[in-house]
C-alpha cells in the first residue's frame, strides 16, 4: 500500500510542475510580443535567414532561453522527487511501527524494542518482517533453511514459530493434494492425516478446490480423498462442502460456466462418495431446470451423467422425476438441437443403467457405508465459506493443540512413532536376533499369501472375450483358446466366458453352438462343465431377460442336438404346474422346439422312448399323478409338440384300469381273510342257520295269512 500511494503522488507532482512550467513559459512569450509588437517583422526575416544558414527555425537567443527553462524544469522535478522520496521513507517507517505494535498485542512499544528490530533486520533475519511480507507468509524460503530456523527458534509457543509452522503446514498439504491420483492415494492418506489438519482445514479445502478447477479429470480421485478424512474430521468435510456450493451459486449468478461445471462435477462425485446427501443433487438439479437454458441444461446433464447411479440406487423416485423434467424439456423444443441430442445420449446412458459411468471406481472404494458421515446443505440457506481458515493466526494454546493432535494422530495411524524408532535402535543385540527371526516369519506368511483380487482370473476372461469376438469362425475360435494355458479347473470359466457371450447378442449365433460342440468333442472335462452349466442356467432362468433364456436354450439345444452333450442333463427338468415358472417353460417350450427342428419330431420321439434313457425322461413325462400326466400332455400340445405324449395318452386313458388291476390283488387278499374267519366259525353257524331258516319260513307264512285275510275283508 506504501509503494502505490508514493509512486502516485511523485507522478501527481510531476503533472502539476509540467503544468506550471507550461503557464508561466505562455505569459512570457505574451508578454514579450507586447514590449517589441514593432520588431516582429524583423525577427522573422531573421528566422528565415537562420534557417536558410542552418537549417532550424529558432535564434540563437530562443535556445538559450530554452536551455535555461529545461534547467529550471530538471532541478524543479529533481527537489519534488527528492520530497517525495522523504515521505514515502517516513510513511515505511511509520507503518513498520504500527505493524510492530500489532505484533506485542499490547497497544505500546518499548523503548529498546526498536533497536533490537533495527539489529536483526540488519544482520539478515527473517523473522523479524514476517509479519511486513503479506498474508501468505511473505517470501520463499528454502526447506533446509526453514527447517534451521525452526531448530533455531527457542520459544515454540512465539508467533514467529508458530508462523514458521504454519507456512510448512500449507506447504505440505499443498504438495501431497496435488500429486495424489489413483495409484498412488492410499499412500497420500496416511502422510496426510500425519499434518494438522485441524489446524490446517481451511488450507485442505482450498488447495482440493484450486486442484480440481485445474484439473477436472481427477475429480473422483480428490473426492476419494476428501471421504476418507470426512470419515475421521467430519468438519473438513462440511467445510467443503459448503465452500463448494458458495462457490457453485456464485458460478450461477454470474454466468461463469467452467467454474460451474467444475463445482458441479465435484458435488456429483461427493455424492457418490457419500460426503454430500442425496437431497443435495435433487435441489441442484431441481434449480438447474426450474428456467432451462442450453448452458444449464447441458450443465444438469452432465451432472446426471456423473452421479446418476448413486441417485439410481439411493433415490429412484427422485431421478424418475428429474428424467420427466428432461423428457419435458425435450418436447417442448425450445433449446438448442446439440443440448437435445446431448439428453437423447442421457436416455441412452440410463436405459444401459449407467453403463460406463460407475459411481465409485474400484480403486476408489476405501470407505464403508457405515463409516461415512453424510452432510446436507441447502443451496437457499446463507453459508459461512470460513475464509478466515486460511490466514494465519497466533494461537495462545498451541503447544497443546499440537500434543493433542499427535495423540489423535497415534490413534488413527498406529502408535509408531519416533520414540519407538529411538528405542528400537538402542536395543541389546538378542532383541535384534529376535527382530530378525520374526521378520523371516512375517516373510514366511507373505509368501502364503494369495491374491483374492482374481487379477489373473480377469486377465483370463478377458483374453477368452476378445479372443471369441475377434475370430472370423469357430475353427479359428477353437483353435486360438486351445493355445491359450489353462490352470486345472480354469475349464470352467472358458465355458462360463462362451455361455455369456452367446446370451448377450441379439439374436442366437450358430457359431456359439459349434464352438461349443468343438470343445464338448475335444475333451470330456468341457462336456462335465457345460453340463455343471445347464444345472446352473436352469436353477437362474428367472433372473434372465426373454432374449438372453432364448438364446441359453438354442445353445444347449445345439448341444443335445448333436449328441456334444448328453441327454442324462433333461432329468434335472421336472414338468409340473408347481415346479415350473413362466420363464422355466418358455425354456423348455424353446428347448423342444428347437430339437424338434435339429433332429425332426419322428427322431426326437424316437429319442424320448428308447428305453435306454427312458429313466431321464421320467420327470418330464410325468406317470405318478393324473394331474401331472394332464399338465404335460397339455403343455406340449400348447407348443405343437403333441406328437410327444402319445405314449403319455394312452397311459392316462388306461389309468382306471391300471388302478383296478392294482386294486383286485388287495381285495383278493381281504376275501382270503374273511373265509378263513368264516370256516373257523361253520360249527356254531349251522344250528343258527337252521334257526333262522325256521323262523323265515314261519314268518313268510304268516304274511300270506295276513295277505288272505285283507282280500276277504274287500
Amino acid at each position: 500500500m506504501g509503494r502505490s500511494y508514493n509512486s502516485e503522488s511523485s507522478e501527481e507532482h510531476v503533472k502539476d510542475e509540467r503544468d506550471r512550467y507550461r503557464y508561466h513559459s505562455r505569459h512570457r512569450r505574451d508578454r514579450t510580443y507586447d514590449r517589441e509588437s514593432g520588431h516582429r517583422h524583423h525577427r522573422t526575416k531573421d528566422r528565415h535567414k537562420s534557417k536558410d544558414r542552418h537549417g532550424h527555425h529558432d535564434s540563437e537567443d530562443e535556445i538559450d532561453r530554452k536551455s535555461e527553462r529545461d534547467r529550471d524544469r530538471k532541478n524543479r522535478i529533481t527537489k519534488g522527487s527528492d520530497r517525495e522520496k522523504h515521505r514515502r521513507d517516513k510513511y515505511e517507517s511509520k507503518q513498520q511501527e504500527d505493524n510492530r505494535m500489532k505484533e506485542d498485542g499490547h497497544g505500546r512499544l518499548d523503548g529498546d524494542s526498536k533497536p533490537q528490530r533495527q539489529s536483526t533486520t540488519q544482520e539478515g533475519d527473517l523473522n523479524g518482517d514476517r509479519s511486513n511480507l503479506g498474508r501468505s507468509g511473505g517470501v520463499y524460503i528454502p526447506p533446509f533453511k526453514l527447517a534451521r530456523m525452526m531448530k533455531e527458534v527457542q520459544d515454540k509457543s512465539s508467533v514467529e514459530y508458530q508462523r514458521l509452522t504454519w507456512d510448512a503446514l500449507r506447504k505440505s498439504i499443498n504438495g501431497l493434494v496435488n500429486k495424489v491420483n489413483a495409484a498412488n492415494i492410499k499412500n497420500i492418506i496416511p502422510e496426510l492425516f500425519s499434518e494438522n489438519l485441524i489446524r490446517g482445514r481451511g488450507l485442505f479445502c482450498r488447495s482440493c478446490m484450486k486442484s480440481q478447477m485445474a484439473s477436472p479429470g481427477f475429480t473422483d480421485v480428490f473426492a476419494a480423498l476428501v471421504a476418507v478424512v470426512n470419515t475421521k474430521f467430519p468438519e473438513v468435510g462440511d467445510l467443503l462442502l459448503r465452500r463448494i456450493v458458495l462457490q457453485l451459486k456464485r458460478a450461477y449468478k454470474r454466468n461463469d460456466k467452467p467454474q460451474l461445471l467444475a463445482a458441479v462435477k465435484f458435488i456429483a462425485h461427493l455424492v457418490n462418495q457419500q460426503v454430500a446427501h442425496e437431497i443435495v443433487a435433487l435441489e441442484l438439479l431441481t434449480v438447474l431446470l426450474e428456467k432451462p437454458t442450453d448452458d444449464s441444461v447441458e450443465v444438469a446433464v452432465g451432472f446426471v451423467t456423473e452421479c446418476g447411479s448413486k441417485l439410481q440406487d439411493v433415490s429412484p423416485r427422485g431421478l424418475h422425476g428429474i428424467f420427466e423434467r428432461f423428457r419435458g424439456i425435450l418436447h417442448e423444443g425450445e433449446i438448442d438441437k446439440r443440448v437435445q441430442f446431448l439428453i437423447e445420449g442421457l436416455f441412452a446412458i440410463r436405459k444401459a443403467q449407467f453403463q460406463g459411468y460407475p459411481a465409485i471406481r474400484p480403486e476408489l472404494d476405501l470407505v464403508e457405508e457405515e463409516d461415512q458421515l453424510t452432510h446436507e446443505v441447502s443451496l437457499d440457506e446463507e453459508i459461512d465459506p470460513e475464509t478466515s481458515l486460511d490466514i494465519f493466526k497466533p494461537d495462545p494454546n498451541f503447544p497443546e493443540n499440537e500434543k493433542r493432535y499427535e495423540e489423535l494422530k497415534k490413534t488413527i495411524l498406529g502408535e509408531e512413532s519416533e520414540d519407538e524408532e529411538g528405542s528400537n535402535a538402542e536395543s541389546d543385540d538378542d532383541e535384534d536376533d529376535d527382530e530378525e527371526e520374526d521378520d523371516d516369519e512375517e516373510e514366511e506368511e507373505q509368501m502364503k499369501i494369495r491374491d483374492e483380487t482374481e487379477t489373473n482370473l480377469i486377465n483370463l476372461r478377458r483374453t477368452i472375450y476378445l479372443t471369441i469376438m475377434s475370430s472370423v469362425d469357430f475353427e479359428e475360435a477353437g483353435h486360438k483358446l486351445l493355445k491359450i494355458k489353462l490352470e486345472p479347473g480354469q475349464e470352467m470359466e472358458l465355458c462360463i466366458m462362451l455361455l455369456e457371450c452367446c446370451s448377450q447378442e441379439r439374436t442366437y449365433l450358430r457359431y456359439y453352438g459349434l464352438l461349443g460342440q468343438r470343445f464338448c468333442m475335444i475333451n470330456k472335462v468341457y462336456q462335465e462343465n457345460f453340463d455343471k452349466c445347464f444345472v446352473q442356467q436352469y436353477s437362474m432362468i428367472h433372473r434372465l431377460e426373454t432374449n438372453k433364456l432364448r438364446n441359453v436354450a438354442k445353445f444347449f439345444a445345439h448341444l443335445l442336438g448333436t449328441d456334444a452333450l448328453p441327454w442324462h442333463v433333461l432329468s434335472y427338468i421336472r414338468l409340473t404346474e408347481d415346479d415350473t415358472t413362466s420363464s422355466s417353460r418358455i425354456f423348455i417350450k424353446i428347448l423342444f422346439q428347437e430339437l424338434s427342428e435339429h433332429l425332426g419330431i419322428r427322431l426326437l420321439n424316437e429319442r424320448l422312448n428308447d428305453p435306454t434313457v427312458q429313466e431321464n425322461f421320467e420327470s418330464i413325462f410325468p406317470r405318478d399323478n393324473p394331474k401331472n400326466t394332464r399338465f404335460a400332455i397339455n403343455f406340449f400340445t400348447s407348443i405343437g409338440l403333441g406328437g410327444l405324449t402319445e405314449n403319455l395318452r394312452e397311459y392316462l386313458k388306461n389309468m382306471p384300469r391300471l388302478i383296478m388291476q392294482q386294486q383286485k390283488p388287495v381285495s383278493d387278499s381281504e376275501s382270503d381273510d374273511e373265509s378263513g374267519s368264516s370256516d373257523t366259525s361253520d360249527s356254531g353257524s349251522a344250528s343258527s342257520e337252521s334257526k333262522s331258516e325256521s323262523e323265515s319260513d314261519s314268518s313268510s307264512s304268516d304274511e300270506s295269512d295276513k295277505r288272505r285275510r285283507k282280500r276277504r275283508r274287500r
